[in-house]
Formats: structure tokens, sequence, C-alpha cells
């Protein structure tokens, strides 16, 4: 029996228990922001900023191979998180992405505390607002934003053609991009979070954190892009 409750969506289950799983998510989340914050602090204040940064934008394509590198792993977040059935693969993954999502911040934030130290600060608050409202949004409604999976799945795809198309033909993507990008990313948290409240089951908290915390870093990513657009 509990076998076959772990595999029921949460939403058919008691109110204990979906307020259980909803605590467990965002305990979860909130913890890999801590970690991932207490990774940067380390790599900041070692020295060790710097020369990652310089090693990843030296690389072929720079800026473009980063930005393309934050969105795969994105990708790879949800694959998991809806493929993964066991815990210790759930959690694997999510320490993988964590680390991941942390290496690859390294550039922009470097660049960002070089132009505008406070920058980085203004575009946590921002971050931190927008994901409370949408999240206020998908629990005050309770509707179902299953619809934006195929919204995003192209939104997905055109992003990673644009940033393909940039490194071959070597045109900046702009601020409009950026645009474009923090309303995908303000999607996928209403899609995340419809799933969490919707149609993850029971046994699948770290991954349904591992899909926000994803979605959250990506609108981080993009909220600290249009800062550093507007210092230019």
């Amino acid at each position: 029996m509990r076998n076959e409750l772990a595999v029921r969506p949460v939403s058919t289950l008691g109110v204990d228990s979906r307020a259980a799983f909803i605590n467990k998510v965002y305990l979860h989340l909130f913890g890999a922001i801590a970690v991932l914050v207490g990774i940067e602090a380390f790599i900041f204040n070692n020295g060790y900023a710097e020369p990652i940064a310089r090693t990843l934008l030296n690389l072929p394509g720079g800026w473009m191979l980063v930005l393309g590198g934050f969105m795969l792993v994105g990708w790879l977040a949800s694959h998991v998180s809806h493929t993964a059935r066991s815990l210790p693969a759930q959690y694997a993954a999510f320490a993988g992405l964590i680390l991941a999502n942390a290496i690859i911040l390294v550039p922009m934030l470097y660049v960002a505390f070089q132009k505008a130290p406070d920058v980085p600060q203004n575009a946590v608050m921002v971050t931190l607002i927008a994901f409370a409202g949408l999240t206020a949004v998908a629990f005050v409604t309770r509707k179902d934003f299953s619809f934006l999976r195929g919204i995003l799945f192209w939104g997905f795809i055109l992003a990673i053609v644009g940033i393909g198309a940039s490194l071959l033909f070597g045109f900046s993507l702009g601020i409009w991009f950026t645009v474009a990008m923090l309303g995908f990313a303000g999607a996928a948290i209403l899609y995340d979070t419809s799933n969490v409240l919707h149609h993850y089951p029971e046994s699948q908290y770290v991954g349904a954190s591992l899909q926000l915390f994803s979605s959250v870093a990506l609108l981080f990513w993009y909220v600290l892009r249009f800062f550093m657009h507007s210092s230019d």
C-alpha cells in the first residue's frame, strides 16, 4: 500500500501528507540555496573566482558557451527530477546541479562585482521577491499550470538555437533576449510550483525541489544579467 501511495500524485493524498511533502520540498530548496551561497562565498573568499572566470570566459565562445551550459544544466535537472525514482539518485543529481550552478555562476558574479559591487545583492533581492510573488500566485489560485510545458519546451529550444547561432555567426544576444529569458524563468517557476501542488508523487520531494532550484537559479542568472545590461 505504501509503495502504491509513493507513486500517486500528492494532490490525491490527505491534507497532512500534502503539507509534509510541500514542507520537504521547500526545506530542500532553501537548503540548496544556502549551500550554493556557501560555495560561492568559499570560491570568492579564497581567490578562486578570478581563475575560474578567466578559464571559462577564455573558452571558444566565452559568454555564449557559459549561457548554453547554464541552459543545458537546467534541462538535465528537469530530466532527472522527472525520471529518478530512488532517493540516492535524486540526491546525487541535486548535489551535481548545485555544484554545476555554482561554477557556471562564477564568471557572471565576478564580472558583476568588478563593474558594480551592489548589483549581485540587488539581483538577489529582486529574485527573491519575484519568486515569492510567483509562488503566491500558484498557491493562492491553485491553478494547474501544466499547460505551460509545451511553451517552456519550445522556449528552451529557441533559446538554445539563439545561443548556438550567436556562437556560429558572432552576434551578441542583447537585452531583449535577457527580458525574454526572464519571462521564461518566471513561467518555469509557475510550472514547477504547480507540479509540486498537483503532480509530483510523495516520494519525489527531492526531485521536485531540484527542479524548483534550477528555475530559481535561472531566474537569478537573468535578473543579474539584466542589471549588468542596465549598468553598461
